[in-house]
């Protein structure tokens, strides 16, 4: 069982916490932006009238699926109902059953790296293999040709799985990257599994592009979503899978009733939730907009340092001036300090399948305010000064 790359230098942390020292946490996706009160004011309020808390159906409180279908999908302008929708233990249940309902052991799924690295987790679980189409940070991480697709297609291929906006690079879908995508798996018959978690957060002006939008493949898209990021309700453990496709949901239906059913308390926050005002998003993404601009900013002013601009999601994947940054990531937390601060990064090379991939990159997530931003970026500057100086 690979370890998560991303909490896989957690005893470091904790161990420089439990010293005194402050570590800026710029590894994992953990916003620190409220919740909207809606969400938290549901709980307490249907908590109140609840004699127990019993099971839901397995597929989640009809209630709940009629209101994200109608309050959020809907007026999304996506043609989704009720019965089209499953609710999940988080976005990573929903990929899970997703890749298990699309491909078997021995099957293959392609996928575009760097990837959400607990993809490769799932498919080593249920013995799926994973090929990789490489896109480029020194191309922004365009998408390439789709003749890329077409050589990595075997027999045994079943789907293509990618993440939009993409967790970790940060690189939004173009409308035309995601036709020839979803023509390449009309072309040969295969799922689109897509990852949207992160649909909130896309800083162009250009409408965001949703897979269930690709004319023709209705029956090819199966959508993970989650209310993780978009409320910030990670610990509500609330996602989705959404397919048009009947068989897709019924293979669902049978996935979710082996776990039983949902967190109830966090399907009552997702309701609440649904109830936030326009204005919280708007507010959140300016802050985000901050956020990256002062990041990537400060990021390549860092001689040997470079990061394309990320246009979605709140991650970027910078290449640093190291040749290993799991070593060095690992220094930060034991050896590193400026007046008893460091910082905590993500290694980037498991977000990749290619074999040598990523080793000089890093995932670096810009979810603290702007001044804390600012002290962990001169912490950066300052440790790979001293790193290249002297380890």
């Amino acid at each position: 069982m690979p370890a998560s790359a991303i909490r896989k230098l957690v005893p470091f942390s904790e161990a420089a916490e439990a010293s005194g020292v402050k570590v800026f946490h710029l590894n994992v996706g953990a916003p620190d932006i409220l919740s909207p009160s809606c969400a938290g004011s549901a709980v307490i309020e249907r908590s109140k009238s609840a004699h127990h808390f019993s099971y839901t159906h397995s597929a989640g409180l009809k209630e709940l699926r009629k209101a994200m279908a109608g309050k959020y999908y809907n007026k999304l302008g996506l043609d989704v109902s009720a019965e089209q929708i499953l609710i999940t233990v988080g976005g990573s249940e929903a990929f899970a059953a997703a890749m298990q309902i699309a491909a078997g052991p021995g099957d293959e799924i392609i996928v575009v790296e760097p990837f959400y690295t607990n993809y490769q987790t799932f498919a080593f679980l249920n013995g799926i293999t994973l090929k990789a189409v490489h896109s480029d940070i020194r191309n922004n991480f365009s998408v390439p040709d789709i003749s890329s697709f077409e050589t990595l297609l075997s027999p045994a291929t079943r789907a293509v799985l990618l993440s939009n906006p993409c967790n970790p690079s940060g690189k939004l879908f173009t409308r035309e990257e995601m036709m020839a995508i979803g023509g390449f798996c009309r072309k040969h018959d295969l799922f689109l599994i897509c990852d949207e978690v992160y649909r909130e957060f896309c800083y162009t002006n250009d409408p965001f592009f949703s897979a269930l939008e690709i004319p023709g493949c209705e029956q090819n898209v199966i959508l993970v979503d989650s209310v993780s990021k978009r409320y910030n309700l990670c610990g509500a453990r609330i996602g989705c899978i959404v397919s048009r496709n009947l068989e897709v949901m019924q293979c669902a239906l049978k996935f979710a009733q082996s776990r039983l059913c949902p967190p109830v308390l966090g399907q009552y926050a997702a309701l609440g939730a649904l109830d936030t005002p326009e204005s919280y998003f708007q507010e959140v993404r300016a802050e985000y907009i901050r956020r990256r601009d002062c990041t990537m900013d400060l990021l390549n002013k860092i001689p040997g340092v470079y990061s394309p601009v990320p246009y979605g999601a709140f991650y970027t994947v910078a290449e640093l001036p190291v040749p290993d940054t799991e070593v060095f990531a690992k220094w930060l937390l034991t050896d590193f300090r400026i007046d008893g601060e460091t910082l905590m990064i993500t290694p980037a090379a498991s977000f990749y399948k290619t074999p040598g991939e990523g080793r000089n990159q890093a995932r670096i997530a810009y979810v603290l305010e702007v001044p804390l931003l600012k002290r962990a970026m001169n912490i950066l500057s300052e440790a790979l000064k001293e790193y290249r100086q002297n380890v």
